[in-house]
C-alpha cells in the first residue's frame, strides 16, 4: 500500500475503496493528457464509474448505493484526481448533492428516494446549475436571474448557466431559479432531454477541460409542479456544506500526482555531469522535502477535520470555519507542491507532452472553487473577534 495513504484508512471497508480508487485512476491516467489536449468529456471514464457503481456510492444502502461517509468520499476522490483531476472533479459534485442531501435532510423523502433510483437503477448523472454571468459564485449570495413562473398548473424556466460541470454527460439537473420575481429562490429537478433545453460550449480554458462546464440554456422549459424540489423560503439547512471538501481533495490528488511526477525523474533523470541520478543532490532533496512537508500539512487537516464530521455529529454546526480552512489550505499547498515539482522538472515540464504542465494548469482552477480564500479569512477574522467578544 502506498504509504501517503497507509495512515488514513481505517478499516477492511476502507482498504477495499481504496484498492477501487486505485484501479480507477490507474486507468483514467492513460488517457488524461488525451482529453486535456481534445478539450473533450472523458465519455470513457464515466463509463467504468458507472459500471463500478462509483456514481452511487453515497446513495444510502437501502437504496442500493454504498452510503459511504464523507472521509471515505474524500479519500476516494483524492485517489481518482491523481489520475484525471477533470473527472474527478465533475463526478465529486454528483456524488456530493446526494451526500448533501443525505446529511441535511432538505428534500422530501419522497425526492430523495427517486433520485436515489435514478443513479442506481439508470445510471443517471446529476449536477447544480447555480452560477451565471451576472451573478458569479451562488456562495456569494447573489439572487439568480434564471426565472421561474407558474403557468397553467406547469412550472415554465427560462435563464442561462455557466460552469455546469459535466453538462454533455448530465442526464439531470438541479436549476436554480428565482420564483415568479419574489426574491425566493428554489431548485428545480430539469430533465436535460426536455424541449427548450440546450448545451452552449463556451467551456474553452486552460485548466479542468475534460469537466466541460458549458453553459446550459433554458427557454421556455415546461415543467411539472413537483420539479420545484427546494426552496430557500422553507427548507434551509443549517449545516455547512461539508461535501465541498471534494475539491480540496481533487487538488490535493493533482498535487499528489506532480509530486510522484518529480520522484520519479528526479530518480531516473542522470545528465552526465553527476556521478548518478539528481535524486541525490541536495537540492533536490530538500525540494522533495518541501512537497512532502506541505502535502503531510494539508492531508493531516483535512482527513482529521473530515473524520471529526462523521464521529461528531453534534458539532456539525460549528464547523463551517474548519472546513473553509481546509479548502484554503490544501488548494494553496497544492499549488505550492505543483509548483515545486515543476522546478524539480525543469525545463522539460513546459512540454506539451509532459504531463507536468497539465498538473500546473489544473491546479490552478482550485483557487477560483468556493470558498474563495478572502471569504476563508473574513469567516475566520469573525468567528475570532466575536468570540473575543463573548469571552
Amino acid at each position: 500500500m502506498n504509504y501517503l495513504y497507509e495512515p488514513f484508512i481505517k478499516s477492511e471497508r476502507q482498504q477495499q475503496l481504496y484498492e477501487l480508487g486505485n484501479k480507477l485512476s490507474a486507468s483514467f491516467a492513460h488517457r488524461a493528457d488525451e482529453v486535456d489536449r481534445e478539450g473533450r468529456f472523458p465519455s470513457e471514464n464515466f463509463e467504468e464509474l458507472k459500471q463500478s457503481g462509483y456514481i452511487s456510492f453515497t446513495v444510502p444502502e437501502k437504496f442500493g448505493g454504498k452510503g459511504i461517509n464523507l472521509y471515505e468520499f474524500i479519500m476516494l476522490q483524492e485517489q481518482i484526481a491523481t489520475g484525471d483531476a477533470a473527472t474527478a472533479l465533475s463526478i465529486g459534485w454528483h456524488l456530493g448533492i446526494m451526500l448533501e442531501m443525505r446529511d441535511e435532510q432538505t428534500w422530501s423523502d419522497e425526492v430523495y428516494e427517486r433520485l436515489s433510483k435514478l443513479i442506481v437503477n439508470e445510471h443517471a448523472l446529476l449536477n447544480r446549475a447555480a452560477s451565471e454571468p451576472a451573478t458569479g459564485s451562488p456562495t456569494r449570495g447573489g439572487m439568480p436571474q434564471t426565472n421561474a413562473s407558474m403557468k397553467d398548473g406547469k412550472w415554465v424556466i427560462n435563464g442561462r448557466k455557466s460552469f455546469t460541470s459535466m453538462a454533455p454527460g448530465l442526464h439531470y439537473a438541479l436549476v436554480s431559479a428565482q420564483i415568479d420575481n419574489t426574491g425566493v429562490k428554489g431548485f428545480f429537478l430539469v430533465d436535460m432531454s426536455l424541449e427548450g433545453v440546450r448545451i452552449e460550449e463556451k467551456w474553452d480554458t486552460i485548466s479542468m477541460r475534460g469537466t466541460r462546464s458549458d453553459d446550459l440554456v433554458l427557454n421556455d422549459v415546461i415543467l411539472s409542479k413537483d420539479a420545484l424540489i427546494e426552496n430557500s423560503g422553507n427548507n434551509k439547512s443549517e449545516l455547512p456544506k461539508a461535501w465541498l471538501l471534494h475539491i480540496p481533495a481533487c487538488y490535493l490528488g493533482v498535487a499528489i500526482a506532480a509530486r510522484n511526477e518529480a520522484i520519479s525523474f528526479a530518480s531516473e533523470y542522470s545528465p552526465n555531469s553527476l556521478p548518478g541520478p539528481i535524486k541525490e543532490v541536495p537540492e533536490v532533496q530538500r525540494k522533495i522535502g518541501e512537497m512532502e512537508l506541505e502535502l503531510m500539512r494539508a492531508r493531516e487537516m483535512m482527513y482529521s477535520i473530515a473524520l471529526r464530521w462523521v464521529n461528531e455529529p453534534h458539532q456539525r454546526k460549528n464547523m463551517g470555519a474548519e472546513l473553509a480552512a481546509v479548502k484554503h489550505v490544501a488548494t494553496n499547498s497544492a499549488a505550492n507542491v505543483v509548483d515545486i515539482a515543476m522546478r524539480i522538472v525543469g525545463a522539460r515540464a513546459l512540454f506539451k507532452d509532459n504531463p507536468m504542465q497539465r498538473y500546473y494548469r489544473d491546479v490552478r482552477a482550485g483557487l477560483h472553487n468556493p470558498p474563495m480564500d478572502d471569504a476563508v479569512i473574513s469567516m475566520l477574522a469573525s468567528r475570532a473577534l466575536t468570540e473575543s467578544k463573548s469571552s
